[in-house]
């Protein structure tokens, strides 16, 4: 059903027992004003659209679209209160189309009044695609200012119709500099500090996963418990009823899942490659982390025997930047499974090591003239390019001409990249082959 506030207030005028009620910490620390909110500067500071929005006192409907606790319902009463705007709550889990008809005529008799309604509409995308086109009308005259929060991606879960009549906003992850100024608050509003030793605070905000409001919930449960004795990771974890993740984002516990990850993609064990990575999101690493080393595996690792476990990796990070996290799971687990079960092979890895060390050695050698430029006449008469076959000219594109400096030819000829029989490289190996028979024919050998 749909809850109501008076027009321009964050919260409804409390009732004569209201005050004696106890409220939970989250909604005790509730901002006053956008610029108390935390973690969405993109949004709210001095150069965010909402921030010119509400200077020029010129709201568009929109859809605030990002994970649970980064401050949705919040952004959407202060932007209310900001603006003069009567505000309105609906949730779209409790509310139907006859919901929606009563705030309409609500806002009308407003509006004839000369007052503006801002109406939230909570989980927006749980309404059915006829109850979105309800909104369309309304939000096209002005009746209504719709401000949507979703955690789904909107381009999926709602109607083109809406969208367009719609900006979408992306609020973040609260990050850990923003959990710790919740902290702070906390600590203030309760007037002494939260009896954490320094890890455990650390691991505390490791495990709200970036949700303020999980995160103060939290803290809510540590200071209910009374004691000032600082708690460590184990006592805190006892306290929460939740294992503690054993992991230092900043420390060894990093680096250790991390090698633990990567060893097993390399040794093609495809579970444990999945354990590691959930272990390292549970802890609260960044997915980028995870996608990085996924790169470095499907180079180092599988290199050319499947070519395509590069691109795979590459298309499943862009996905995740372009869709975001809870979604980028699916590509994560994907990219995972791809690189984890794919053929392996360092052959290209140890080839250019080989390259890298013969170049430092041999780095005074002047490579055969024919393959050089003669851009000038007098280096045209010096021999420049002369003698060069252009491969395309050929019947089967290959001339077998030698491209080494004298040195490194003949018996010396060196051969950095050997392929494996694995995967794609079985293929390469032909190619080498063939072209290795070609050069020697052609040369006489």
């Amino acid at each position: 059903m749909a809850q109501r506030s008076d027009p321009g207030r964050a919260h409804a005028t409390p009732s004569l027992f209201e005050g004696q009620a106890p409220r939970p910490l989250a909604d005790r620390l509730r901002p006053d004003s956008l610029a108390d909110v935390v973690g969405q500067d993109h949004l709210l500071g001095p150069d965010g659209p909402l921030s010119h929005m509400v200077a020029a006192r010129a709201l568009s409907s929109m859809i605030l679209w990002g994970p649970p606790g980064t401050g949705k319902t919040t952004i959407a009463r202060l932007l209310a209160q900001a603006t003069d705007l009567h505000f309105e709550t609906i949730s779209a889990i409790q509310s139907g189309v006859a919901d929606l008809r009563r705030v309409f005529d609500a806002a009308r008799q407003l509006r004839a009044a000369g007052t503006g309604t801002l109406l939230f509409c909570d989980e927006i995308h749980r309404f059915n695609r006829a109850q979105q086109d309800a909104f369309l009308p309304v939000v096209e005259d002005g009746t209504i200012t719709l401000v949507g929060a979703t955690t789904e991606n909107p381009s999926f879960e709602l109607n083109g119709a809406l969208l367009s009549r719609c900006r979408v906003f992306v609020l973040h992850r609260l990050d850990d500099a923003a959990l710790a100024r919740l902290v702070e608050r906390a600590e203030a509003d309760a007037g002494r500090a939260l009896p954490l030793l320094p890890e455990a605070r650390s691991g505390l905000l490791a495990l709200a996963g970036g949700d303020g409001r999980y995160l103060l919930n939290m803290v809510e449960q540590i200071y209910a418990l009374g004691g000032t004795e600082p708690l460590d990771m184990a006592a805190m974890g006892r306290v929460l009823q939740r294992r503690m993740p054993v992991h230092d984002k900043a420390g060894d516990g990093h680096y250790d899942l991390l090698s633990c990850f990567h060893k097993s993609l390399r040794g093609s064990d495809v579970q444990a490659a999945l354990y590691y990575a959930a272990r390292m999101m549970v802890a609260g690493e960044a997915p980028e982390t995870v996608f990085r080393r996924l790169v470095c595996a499907a180079s180092e690792d599988v290199g050319m025997a499947d070519p395509q476990a590069m691109i795979q990796v590459i298309m499943a990070w862009d996905a995740y930047e372009r869709v975001g996290w809870p979604e980028a799971k699916l590509f994560m687990a994907q990219a995972i499974s791809y690189v984890a079960t794919a053929p392996k092979s360092n052959a290209a890895y140890l080839g250019f090591a080989g390259a890298l060390a013969a170049a430092e050695e041999t780095s005074h050698l002047t490579p055969p003239l024919h393959i050089l430029n003669a851009p000038t006449r007098l280096m045209k008469q010096l021999g420049y390019h002369h003698g060069y076959r252009y491969d395309h000219d050929e019947p089967d594109a290959f001339s077998g001409q030698e491209f080494f400096p004298d040195g490194l030819t003949g018996p010396n000829r060196p051969e950095f990249y050997q392929p494996s029989e694995r995967g794609f490289e079985r293929e390469v190996r032909k190619r080498l082959d063939y072209w290795n028979g070609l050069r020697a024919k052609r040369r006489g050998e």
